[in-house]
């Protein structure tokens, strides 16, 4: 038997699972900063059909209740921003010591800024080979 909220809840395959990815992630992907976040943003992967978060939060945001709080919320604010996301994307989400976000408003409103900003200058343009 099912719970009635498992609908609600972020689905594995809505997550970047390894380091494998996050290191791809990190490597090819757009950086955005906000005051809350730091994102890495990259177009996903050929045959991935649907838009997959990573998380990071330090030790420096707080104790364990803190930060996994704070990754309830960005993984809410994740769930409800997906809909709103055109192509499939792979994103690394650091939430930033100084200003974690406290309220799913707050983490919604800095995911919607950031996913603004990176529709606005698109993804990292392909890197030159070295002459």
């Amino acid at each position: 038997m099912s719970s009635p909220d498992a609908d609600l809840r972020l689905p594995r395959r809505a997550r970047l699972l390894n380091r494998g990815h996050f290191d791809r992630v990190f490597k090819q992907g757009r950086k955005l900063v906000d005051r809350r976040l730091v994102v890495w943003i990259l177009p996903a992967p050929a045959g991935v059909s649907n838009s997959r978060i990573g998380l990071s939060v330090s030790r420096k945001v707080g104790g364990a209740v803190q930060r996994n709080r704070v990754k309830r919320l960005l993984r809410e604010a994740f769930r409800r921003a997906t809909r709103s996301i055109s192509l499939p994307v792979d994103m690394v989400v650091l939430a930033r010591p100084a200003a974690p976000p406290a309220t799913l408003d707050e983490a919604r409103h800095s995911l919607d800024r950031v996913l603004a900003r990176w529709r606005e200058i698109g993804p990292r343009p392909p890197e030159r080979a070295a002459r």
